[in-house]
């Protein structure tokens, strides 16, 4: 505020420990907006509120939203009076990240941790009587790419009540080449998947999502056609397997059916792995169509040296994006109205519309840690910007007194509705969804009625 003191109505750091956790939760610390102010104050901050953002990316996405504007650095949020809760995810815990062969220093968070804190935004907004916009700027390829994850399904429930929304982004994986889909329909029904494995990538872990059609085996060439057997799908085992002439080991499960979907999940995890040009052969055992999807995991949990060969770049949208529920937001160059090439793509596998919208992401001026400005590009910057934008709407309909009943889903629509459009582009597509954020022509919309 001008005055000096926070915006920051509540911190809960899941990663500290002091024996202060939001109520009915077990874990973290939750820091109040007095004890902030306490820390603003102090000579040293850090010894009052000792939560700090260790890689920028918070910080970045809530100053896009929020920022207070600094006319020297030519610099603005969005909203730029707007209040936060604020959770700061502590990472993995190193058993996940083993089973997963994720490596110990990778930055990553588990679902269960990222669903209390959603809980935590959502009771403590109804505590304090405020609106709630989410900005969910992180996203996987976990999973069935269908939204009825955990996660997924949440933020869905969350986007129906009156006075909360959702912002997604909707990935950077749109050029990285960790999708591959394959269709056949007709026999042989079966599949080759090439993968390049690079030199960095010695452990991974990559699934396959076989079509509810039928049931699937699999087959794993190395670079120089050692194979294992034919495994078959079981309901629960785990198959290790060691090649002669090179040192990979690999586990395979391979699941009649994943317990969240119900469909068949093939999960291959790859460790000492030989680099080079592996062959998975994924088979039909039915005499049926073959039709599957295979992701290799998003972000930095593997190199860009590690890819399938044939991939394909649609449906390449993160979870929670591929939720029909929440906004998922694409990313595109504001200077140049073109989207970015690492902006995740649909559909999603029902073949529905993702993502809805589209809206800059390119260098986008936010704040970084230790009182420095920087920029940001990407979907996450995308997402925070169109928080801002929902943030809008919430005032209008619940602080103005407008429409005090507004939901997340109302706000979609009302946002899908006043997207620009291209005269040479066909809409809704899976790169731009349904045209890019315009809030001027939303609101005009609205004024109009």
């Amino acid at each position: 505020f001008n005055d000096g003191t926070t915006r920051i109505f509540y911190i809960w750091d899941q990663s500290i420990e002091e024996n202060r956790p939001p109520r009915n939760l077990t874990y973290g610390t939750e820091y109040t907006r007095e004890q902030i102010n306490l820390a603003l104050k102090s000579d040293d901050p850090l010894s009052v509120v000792p939560s700090v953002d260790t890689d920028g990316h918070g910080t970045a996405m809530a100053s896009i939203i929020a920022g207070r504007p600094n006319a020297d650095q030519t610099f603005s949020g969005i909203v730029t009076e707007s209040e936060l809760i604020v959770v700061k995810l502590k990472d993995a815990k190193p058993s996940l990240k083993n089973i997963l062969f994720v490596k110990e220093d990778t930055l990553c968070f588990q679902a269960s941790d990222i669903l209390l804190g959603l809980s935590f935004l959502e009771a403590t907004a109804k505590r304090i009587g405020r609106p709630l916009v989410i900005c969910f700027a992180l996203g996987t390829s976990d999973g069935d790419h269908s939204s009825i994850d955990a996660v997924s399904y949440y933020l869905g429930y969350l986007s129906r009540q009156p006075g909360i929304a959702v912002a997604a982004s909707a990935g950077n994986e749109g050029n990285k080449r960790r999708h591959y889909f394959h269709v056949s329909l007709t026999e042989p029904y079966y599949n080759d998947i090439e993968l390049r494995v690079g030199e960095n990538d010695r452990e991974f872990s990559l699934e396959i999502w076989p079509h509810p059609l039928g049931r699937t085996s699999v087959e794993i060439f190395s670079p120089s056609r050692e194979s294992t057997h034919e495994i078959f799908p079981t309901i629960g085992s785990c198959s290790s397997y060691s090649y002669i002439f090179n040192p990979t080991k690999i586990w395979v499960n391979n699941l009649i059916f994943e317990e969240e979907s119900g469909d068949q999940l093939i999960l291959l995890r790859f460790r000492d792995t030989l680099p080079g040009i592996w062959t998975i052969r994924v088979r039909n055992l039915d005499p049926t169509l073959i039709d599957f999807h295979a992701w290799l995991p998003a972000g930095d949990i593997i190199s860009e040296e590690t890819f399938f060969i044939n991939s394909n770049p649609d449906v390449t949208v993160t979870s929670p994006g591929n939720s029909v529920q929440v906004l998922t937001v694409a990313a595109y160059n504001q200077f140049f109205d073109s989207i970015l090439i690492e902006s995740g793509k649909g559909y999603n596998v029902y073949d529905e519309i993702t993502p809805d919208i589209a809206a800059p992401g390119f260098q986008i001026p936010c704040a970084v840690p230790v009182a420095r400005y920087g920029t940001a590009t990407g979907t996450g910057s995308a997402a925070a910007h169109t928080t801002g934008a929902m943030a809008m709407i919430m005032e209008w309909g619940i602080v103005r007194g407008n429409y005090t009943s507004i939901t997340g889903t109302d706000i979609n629509h009302l946002i899908i509705r006043g997207a620009r459009h291209s005269e040479h582009t066909t809409y809704p597509n899976n790169t731009w969804g349904y045209g890019q954020l315009d809030v001027i022509n939303m609101f005009r919309n609205l004024t109009h009625i």
